[in-house]
């Protein structure tokens, strides 16, 4: 009589099972009764039990138990003993673990036993169930049988939970993965084993998956198989890799599955290593085209001895670590990756094709959407991004690889700098300023890139919207410089002033649309600078900008009873600032000096009521090109100009046209 705590073992079981576990575990074990007594015709049958009521959207109702009647030696007393033995070494040559049972108990909730075993030369028949409390076998029964034959019914009654399929095919093919080590066991034949509808109105022989003639076929494909070792801490492990092609395979991908006694463990998807297994693959015919009714997958099954002594008690999972393993050695997904490349040699040609497909997708983003990574797709490594990798991947391992050229480059630096050897700088400069200068191209083609859709955003706000209405001034004042913002808030490469000057891009400070402390007033953008290229003497200076934007078609600021007069404004803040008692939002002194030159520029449309104003009543003189005006106040050492929103977006294009030409962006 047994005395184990059953809740406590089944609760203990850890991740890695489900519930075709227990219907697994009692297949082989079917199997194995079978084989003990090298019985030829075996036969094995899977009943499936089934709930009462349909499932409308299946049209087939769900699972809810099984029946596994098999034809091999039966529940002898030794089999017995060890089904009531915690941990029994009965089948250890086999495999066993002697837990397998407990997983039964974990997605279903009874298991009973009926076997007709023979006990010197008499047939006795055997019955009980598996407790759930502290023993394992509880009401059994022994007594002479009248069957002349042996053989056991397994039943898996009353299930836990959902069952993850339905349909008899799925349910089969889902077994046929698991058990198919025993199908292709070179040293033994498996029995037959048949899975069918409890009424009989259905039925599949798993063994016909191999046979030519079968709807669903399984092709091993030998020519791709073969053998590779790993260094354990325990010495070298060798591995044997069998590649089959599953046909039909509907919603499932190809995968890697790790094999320990003949059974599948652990299966991951191929991709995970190779991407462009994501996708199935199709036969061709005599023309080299795909053949849609023809697809398949690829599944590698490995199998080893290292496998076999380090497979998890439930059988779902490995000792070892699925990434990097101290202890072992040897890691699944170091498994998994080398067995991956057996499956890439089965059909290197389609992989082949995928990869070009994916590297043309690659090229064609760079040319249509991103040119400034042109240069990174020399010797470019695709290996790891997604087969149908979309725009955002593309961007993040093209960035990815810019970094990582970057970063090489700045250490090699580091280190030729650090080296004091005359012969090696000589050897490494040139390749190391050319590197340099290929990186610095893509950033600056993606400056460039930025700045044509700056441009265009641009012109879009100078146009009428569907409303029959122009911008406002707060639009097309956020384009050139955020307002509510300064310098300190806003880096260089987040405004676009060069639209208007590209001096304007280095300027040491930038307030935009902020009060000074101690003057109400608010310039639209005001900018100082300290210049770090000189002409002439070496003398530094510090010119101060001021802008004022008006918006697109605005004329009213000319009128006399308007106190929005964009010239007094700027004149006004150039007064107060000469003041020198101001500083900015911030607290920073404004260095005025009594030589500091001051710029203002007056951004708006330039309609025949301006252009009138601005000669007759503020005495500025036309641009050549007359769309903009200029004057010289020389008591206040400013220089103002009038300049059209037309000017701003003509001059900007003009100023960069070259570089979108050389981008072919124009």
């Amino acid at each position: 009589m047994s005395n184990v705590n059953i809740r406590r073992a089944v609760e203990n079981i850890r991740s890695g099972t489900n519930a075709y576990t227990p219907l697994v575990e009692v297949i082989v074990n079917a199997i194995q009764a079978i084989e003990v007594i090298e019985r030829q015709d075996g036969l094995i049958q899977i009943v499936v039990d089934r709930e009462g009521q349909v499932d409308l959207e299946d049209s087939v109702s769900g699972v809810s138990g099984f029946t596994v009647l098999d034809n091999g030696i039966g529940f002898t007393d030794e089999n017995r003993d060890s089904f009531d033995t915690l941990y029994s070494a009965h089948k250890i040559s086999e495999g066993g673990k002697g837990f397998g049972r407990f997983t039964c108990l974990k997605y279903f909730e009874k298991i009973t036993v009926e076997s007709n075993f023979l006990k010197r030369k008499n047939y006795f028949k055997r019955r009980f169930k598996m407790g759930t409390d502290n023993e394992i076998i509880i009401g059994e029964e022994v007594q002479e049988s009248e069957e002349k034959t042996t053989g056991s019914i397994v039943r898996l009654v009353e299930l836990r939970k959902n069952f993850p399929d339905k349909k008899l095919l799925t349910l089969a093919r889902v077994l046929v993965e698991r058990l198919l080590p025993y199908f292709f066991d070179d040293a033994r034949t498996p029995p037959q084993i048949v899975l069918m509808e409890r009424n009989e109105s259905d039925r599949v022989v798993l063994n016909d998956y191999f046979k030519d003639q079968g709807a669903m076929q399984i092709q091993e494909l030998s020519s791709s198989s073969g053998e590779f070792t790993f260094n354990s801490t325990e010495g070298e492990k060798l591995f044997k890799a069998r590649v089959f092609k599953f046909y039909s395979p509907r919603t499932q991908v190809s995968k890697v599955s790790l094999v320990a006694h003949r059974r599948e463990v652990t299966s991951a998807s191929i991709h995970k290593y190779i991407p462009e297994f994501v996708e199935e693959f199709y036969d061709k015919d005599l023309n080299g085209e795909e053949k849609k009714s023809k697809n398949f997958i690829i599944k590698v099954y490995v199998f080893s001895e290292y496998l076999d002594e380090n497979v998890s008690l439930e059988r779902g999972g490995f000792e070892f670590q699925k990434d990097v393993d101290a202890i072992y050695g040897i890691a699944q997904g170091q498994i998994e990756e080398k067995a991956a490349e057996y499956a890439k040699k089965s059909v290197s040609h389609d992989v082949e094709v995928r990869v070009e497909k994916k590297y043309k997708r690659v090229a064609d983003y760079i040319k249509e959407k991103a040119p400034w990574h042109t240069g990174v797709m020399e010797g470019i490594d695709l290996n790891d991004m997604p087969y149908q990798a979309n725009d955002s991947q593309i961007e993040s391992k093209l960035q990815s690889i810019k970094y990582e050229k970057e970063n090489f480059v700045r250490n090699e630096v580091k280190k030729l700098l650090e080296n004091p050897e005359p012969n090696e700088l000589k050897e490494k400069a040139a390749d190391i300023v050319r590197r340099i200068s290929g990186s610095s191209k893509n950033d600056l083609a993606h400056y460039v890139a930025l700045r044509r859709s700056v441009i265009d955003l641009f012109e879009k706000s100078l146009e009428l919207d569907d409303g029959g209405n122009y911008s406002s001034e707060g639009v097309v004042h956020d384009i050139i410089f955020p307002r509510r913002g300064d310098s300190d808030k806003t880096q260089f490469n987040e405004h676009n002033l060069w639209l208007i000057d590209e001096r304007l891009n280095f300027t040491e400070y930038v307030s935009s649309d902020q009060a000074l402390k101690g003057v109400s007033d608010r310039p639209d953008l005001l900018a100082y600078d300290k210049r770090v290229v000189f002409r002439g003497e070496n003398e530094a200076s510090n010119p101060v900008t001021i802008f004022e934007f008006k918006k697109p078609q605005r004329d009213d600021f000319v009128n006399p009873s308007s106190n929005e007069d964009p010239v007094q404004q700027i004149i006004r803040y150039v007064r107060r600032l000469r003041s020198g008692d101001f500083k900015t939002p911030e607290g920073r002194e404004i260095l005025i000096s009594d030589n500091t030159p001051f710029y203002g520029f007056v951004v708006c449309d330039l309609a025949k009521k301006v252009k009138s104003w601005l000669e007759e009543e503020k005495d500025f003189k036309p641009m050549p090109d007359r769309l903009g005006y200029f004057k010289w106040h020389e008591n206040l050492n400013l220089y103002i100009e009038v300049i059209g929103w037309d000017k701003v977006l003509k001059d900007a294009t003009m100023r960069n046209r070259i570089f979108f030409h050389k981008l072919g962006i124009e």
